[in-house]
């Protein structure tokens, strides 16, 4: 008997190789981006910034950056992945190339980014046209997530500061549109700020949600088919008031701070208001039970505001705090929304907790850290991110379906982006991957969906 030595195969390892094609998969954002028109509405929108005789356009620049980063890149060099790759993704910018048109972009400042975002939104117009029953507003309103990430910075950047964490580096607050529990979610607004930028910001909350509203098919900024739904850092009067003067157009369900006043006044409800807490699935939660508070409690909030708190029983060892009454944990939140009961409005702001899968999916897709210097570099590089976001998100909305359509990015890499061999018969190419692969079958049926869209224009 031979001795083992080792747990795996022994295998030859060489270099030489010609037909096999790494990260091939990356063909079905390829036709993400091409079906959705983001490649030409891109390529428009940056057209401004292309020199005379240039050999490559601003838009496919940028656009490659992005899908580099779809496939787990975290700074622009890795753009190299593409290069690499010449008969999957084209002529691929050097990188001082690439260098010159983020920093020719960040000096452009405000125009360039409202070129790119008009861009992503023209595109996004048609990718729920297509989807269809995929889309987010299936069920006639898209709800759309506030929430800060902070993201660290190991060197000196500018606006770097030391965060409400005690860390070091910046605070950029997102929007996101809530695919559901069908699916995942994708990115409508970036705006990134210092570290030290607070959680309550008004004035930055204002400025998001507008452009978050701006990245919506039109329909959707009026007739309140727009939820906009916050934790309670975001429950400020000032943003409170903001949503409320536009009542008529946005509905909203916002967090609210347990202050003294809302403390008082639960615990002066009577047994016989509170109402059993429910579940997605329509059973009741034991143990959480919701309420509405009226009266005096109200006063200088704006007119309409409901006021609707819950109570429950802690975890086994969770610690409660202070604002908690009768050893049960409090929370509240407002929202404009009449025509539900309070038992479902509460269900629908619990489940702003998926906003938390949409920050660790774009942590996992380049906002890890932020790569460039300057403050202007960066927010190019936040409207790169979500343009990677946005690739990841709409490629299962338009291919997939099932479980296969709440793949999170990690998993989308793991599974779907793998290597192909590349055959090249009748002067046309193909892309053959692995039989044995356990989810060839998910890559062809994608390709095959993606393929009988028609075509941008």
């Amino acid at each position: 008997m031979k001795k083992r030595t080792g747990s795996y195969p022994r295998v030859r390892i060489e270099g030489g190789g010609r037909a096999a094609v790494s990260q091939a998969g990356a063909v079905l954002l390829v036709e993400t981006a091409r079906k959705t028109g983001l490649d030409s509405a891109i390529s428009a929108a940056l057209a401004p910034w292309r020199k005379a005789r240039a050999v490559h356009d601003p838009g496919k620049i940028l656009l490659d950056v992005a899908l580099a980063v779809a496939l787990g890149g975290d700074c622009l060099a890795d753009v190299a992945l593409l290069r690499a790759e010449p008969a999957v993704f084209g002529p691929v910018a050097s990188d001082p190339t690439v260098s010159r048109l983020i920093d020719t972009l960040a000096a452009a400042g405000p125009k360039a980014l409202s070129a790119i975002r008009a861009a992503r939104a023209e595109a996004r117009e048609r990718v729920w046209k297509l989807a269809r029953n995929a889309a987010p507003d299936v069920a006639g309103q898209v709800t759309v997530d506030l929430d800060g990430v902070l993201v660290l910075a190991h060197s000196e950047k500018q606006d770097a500061t030391a965060t409400w964490k005690k860390t070091f580096g910046h605070h950029p607050l997102m929007a996101f549109v809530d695919h559901g529990s069908g699916g995942s979610g994708e990115p409508v607004a970036g705006l990134l700020r210092p570290g030290n930028a607070g959680s309550d910001t008004a004035a930055d909350h204002v400025t998001t949600t507008q452009l978050a509203l701006a990245q919506l098919p039109k329909k959707y900024r009026r007739g309140r088919s727009t939820l906009i739904r916050t934790d309670s850092a975001d429950g400020t009067h000032e943003f409170t008031a903001w949503l409320a003067k536009r009542g008529r157009w946005l509905s909203y369900s916002v967090g609210m701070t347990i202050t003294d006043t809302i403390h008082q006044a639960v615990l002066e409800v009577p047994p016989a208001a509170w109402t059993a807490a429910i579940e997605p699935d329509g059973e009741i939660r034991d143990g959480a039970w919701v309420a509405e508070l009226d009266g005096d409690v109200l006063k200088g909030w704006p007119k309409g505001m409901r006021l609707i708190v819950r109570k429950e029983r802690p975890h086994p060892g969770a610690q409660l705090r202070f604002t908690d009454a009768d050893g049960l944990r409090l929370t509240a939140f407002a929202t404009n929304t009449t025509s539900s009961p309070i038992a479902a409005l509460e269900l629908r702001h619990r489940q702003r907790a998926r906003a938390e899968d949409r920050i660790r999916a774009a942590r996992a897709t380049g906002l890890r850290n932020l790569p460039l210097h300057k403050t202007a570099q960066n927010q190019i590089w936040l409207e790169i991110v979500q343009i990677a976001l946005d690739l990841l998100a709409w490629m299962p909305m338009l291919a997939l379906s099932g479980e296969v359509r709440r793949w999170e990015p990690r998993r989308l890499r793991l599974r779907l982006f793998s290597a192909a061999q590349l055959v090249t018969t009748a002067r046309r190419r193909h892309l053959r991957f692995p039989r044995h692969w356990p989810w060839t079958d998910v890559i062809t049926g994608a390709i095959k969906q993606l393929e009988a869209l028609p075509n941008p224009g």
